[in-house]
């Protein structure tokens, strides 16, 4: 590149600078020129003034500025107004369409100006079209929206109790941002009698407290205040701020120690621990430090209490050192000095009183008892006892007792002397012995009490008789018996005791008196024994019936009474007797059989009885020896002797039947009866064997009484066997036994068994026709045929 070029570029590069320095100029001018016109406005006219309270919201309305500026609503606009001030804060807006002047931010009074009072802000309007400035000033109003501040929230002030009123002490000022009458005012104190505050003004306007001493400060009476200052502005309504102001009082040596108590009084229990603390002494000194230290000690007291009590010089505590004793020493006084630091003093007097504890339980004493103590006796006197308390006070004072189910009673006497006496007739069967605890309690706390057990013993009276264990009593014995022998027993018991209680059995007279029970009969006198004195007879007597009585041996003797039924038990000591055919070494009696009797005839019939009872009665029948056996047959149970198969012409006309009659008793007892029978061919005469032996004529007349004498007996004997039956059946259906004595064993009847109960085979009422012929020198009898009643008939039918 050639020098020319660049030097036509160089005054390119030149032109281009000049050209931009001329527009910057031209700018600058304009903005010089618009400052010189603001200037120049400003200089010609006066501003206008406009205010406004502080803290208004944003957008309130300050003023309207439409006749101030002269113009008219529908030019404002095209002028393009706008609100000009200092500050990058734009505080002010203005409204185009209504000309009003709005605030833009609340406004604070106190950010803006501080201190400085009025509170101005200038600015001004600049329209547009045309250019013009209208400039105009803000003055922003106070209100009271600060309080008074203190600094500090407490000052402490130490002043000496010796300074004297009057004296003025400067405290710290409050602090109000609000101005002139929102500013702080003035300074209050609360009521009291030692200071008041004053309000002073310095130079500049600030207002500062002065607190003045109205009264001398005591540092015993008030060793410090708590005072509080309030500062006022003038608002309305005023604000204010507070402050404590916390006083020390400085002490002096002007007091001496003082007790709490110029008189202490205690009560010490007598039983109360070595070492413990009984009273604590207290004296106080209104001063501080060395001249309110108090020290204690014994003042002018005796060595007793010295060796007794021991003071703690710092606490006050007073000690034991050694137990109390009530009965020695029951009060003791003591004086005490209480000494500060700086020599003053002060004295108290203890006083105390040793209480009396109820260490000691009461005592009983017993003077008299009385035991044992009759029964059905009331109101006896069982003891006589005192009661004593080594206490006084509640400790001394005693209650007694007994329990509250024991049939006595406490009485008191003379002081502290009791008398227990039975409640009521006390019965010795129900309860022969009283354990009575007796309790002695004194009121104290805790109560104390002694127990002393008394035993009373009742002594027996006579008021109980023997009472046998049943009202009657039944015994068994076997007949035959030993004499002698022991059949039973009956036994009393009798409640009371001693010889009143031993009972005595004895026989009393029976209702019959022909009845000889002293020779049947007697008793153990002393346990109730009885004995069989001789040998019975079951068959003489079947029941015997007495009473026994006990006696005891109280005086007056009571007795009581039991009956006693002895029933003699059957032994089989009868053999069965036969009453037919007879046995009396007479001619034998002959049966008569046809020989064209069919099987089953009745020959003839054995009749016999046993004298014995139960089933020692009951017989039975057997065919002990025939001559010609298969025969003829004996019927087990009624002796009936019958034909036992057809007979022949080859049977011989004569047999000889020995029938055994045995009874069912243990051992069984028997009886033979021979018989003898004679076939014949008819009956058309009567055929009867010639005598062996011519009989004496005078011997018809004993054998007819004693056939008339059997069949009274046999027929007696039949309605006295109707009648026990009917008798036993009534028995068994009443559960009881009967009077009589009877004794009825039960059980099944063998088959092969009759019972005749006594009355032999003729229980089974048989009726036979005798045949009597006269004139042959010799009376026989003999059975034809049987005649059975309707009633026989119809039970061997059922069998």
């Amino acid at each position: 590149m050639g020098a020319g070029a660049t030097s036509g570029l160089l005054g390119d590069q030149k032109a281009v600078e000049a050209g931009e320095g001329k527009e910057r100029f031209q700018k600058q001018r304009q903005v010089l020129l618009f400052f010189v016109l603001l200037g120049i406005a400003q200089a010609g006219s006066e501003p206008r003034h406009y205010s406004v309270a502080e803290e208004m919201e944003s957008g309130s309305f300050v003023a309207n500025l439409l006749k101030d500026l002269g113009l008219e609503v529908d030019v404002l606009a095209p002028r393009g107004p706008r609100v000009v001030s200092k500050g990058k804060k734009v505080l002010l807006h203005f409204d185009r369409q209504t000309g009003d002047l709005l605030l833009n931010e609340k406004l604070d009074r106190e950010e803006l100006c501080g201190p400085t009072e009025p509170c101005v802000l200038p600015f001004q309007v600049l329209l547009e079209n045309p250019l013009e400035f209208f400039q105009a000033e803000l003055w922003i109003k106070d209100i009271n929206d600060h309080s008074p501040v203190f600094l500090d929230k407490e000052i402490i002030l130490k002043i000496s109790e010796s300074i004297i009123p009057g004296t003025a002490f400067l405290i710290e000022r409050a602090q109000d941002l609000d101005v002139e009458r929102n500013s702080l005012q003035n300074y209050t104190i609360t009521p009291n009698s030692y200071f008041h505050v004053l309000t002073r003004s310095r130079r500049d306007g600030k207002k500062y407290p002065e607190l003045v001493l109205d009264k001398t400060l005591d540092r015993e009476e008030q060793p410090e205040l708590s005072l509080t200052v309030t500062a006022l502005d003038g608002g309305s309504p005023p604000r204010s701020g507070t402050v404590q102001i916390h006083i020390l009082v400085l002490d002096i040596n002007d007091n001496a120690p003082e007790f709490t108590q110029s008189l202490y009084e205690v009560q010490v229990l007598e039983n109360s621990p070595v070492n413990s603390v009984i009273v604590t002494v207290s004296a106080s000194d209104l001063d501080t430090g060395n001249f309110g230290t108090i020290s204690y000690a014994f003042f002018h007291v005796s060595e007793e209490i010295r060796k007794t009590f021991q003071l703690n010089p710092i606490t006050g505590d007073i000690q034991l050192v050694k137990y109390l004793n009530f009965e020695a020493i029951n009060t003791y006084e003591v004086d005490v000095e209480a000494k500060d630091g700086g020599g003053l003093s002060g004295k108290s007097t203890v006083i105390i009183q040793v209480v009396d504890v109820n260490d000691n339980p009461p005592e009983l004493t017993l003077s008299s008892i009385t035991s044992p103590i009759p029964e059905n006796s009331p109101d006896t006197v069982a003891a006589v006892f005192s009661i004593s308390d080594l206490d006084s006070g509640d400790n001394g004072r005693m209650i007694c007792s007994i329990e509250n189910d024991l049939p006595f009673v406490l009485k008191s006497s003379v002081e502290n002397f009791y008398t227990l006496l039975s409640q009521g007739a006390l019965d010795r069967e129900s309860r022969a012995q009283y354990n009575i605890t007796i309790t002695v309690s004194d009121l104290g706390t805790p109560r104390l009490k002694t127990q002393h057990n008394i035993t009373v013993m009742v002594s027996d009276v006579n008021d109980n008789a023997p009472a046998f264990t049943q009202t009657s009593y039944t015994l068994f014995v076997r007949e035959n018996n030993s004499p002698a022998l022991h059949i039973g027993s009956v036994s009393a018991t009798d409640t009371d005791a001693g010889a009143n209680a031993q009972v005595t059995y004895s026989l009393l007279p029976p209702h019959d008196p022909h009845l000889p029970l002293a020779s049947l009969v007697s008793i153990n006198a002393d346990n109730g024994q009885l004995f069989a004195l001789r040998t019975l007879d079951y068959e003489a007597l079947q029941a015997l019936e007495f009473r026994v009585g006990a006696t005891d041996r109280g005086s007056p003797a009571l007795s009581s009474q039991a009956l006693v039924r002895v029933l003699v038990l059957d032994a089989n000591d009868n053999a069965p007797f036969v009453l037919y055919p007879l046995q009396n070494g007479s001619a034998p009696c002959t049966e008569l059989v046809p020989r064209a009797a069919e099987p089953g005839y009745l020959v003839s019939k054995v009749v016999a009885v046993d004298g014995d009872s139960g089933q020692n009665a009951w017989l039975s029948y057997q065919l002990l020896r025939a001559t010609e056996p298969g025969l003829f047959g004996v019927w087990a149970h009624n002796g009936e002797v019958r034909t036992a198969r057809l007979l022949s012409e080859r049977d011989a006309a004569k047999h000889r039947l020995v029938v055994l009659v045995k009874d069912n008793g243990e051992p069984p007892l028997s009886a033979s009866v021979t018989l003898h029978v004679l076939l014949v061919d008819g009956f058309s005469q009567p055929y009867l064997p010639l005598p062996e032996a011519a009989a004496d004529p005078a011997q018809a007349d004993p054998l007819t009484v004693y056939l008339v004498i059997a069949l009274a007996s046999v027929s007696s004997l039949f309605l006295f066997s109707v009648l026990a039956f009917i008798a036993v059946r009534l028995c068994r259906r009443g559960r009881a036994t009967s009077l009589s004595g009877c004794s009825v064993p039960e059980g099944h009847v063998p088959g092969h068994l009759v019972d005749v109960r006594g009355t032999g085979t003729l229980s089974h009422s048989y009726q036979y026709e005798v045949c009597l012929t006269g004139g042959s020198g010799t009376s026989e009898f003999k059975f034809l045929k049987p005649i059975l009643p309707n009633g026989l008939v119809q039970d061997t039918e059922q069998n």
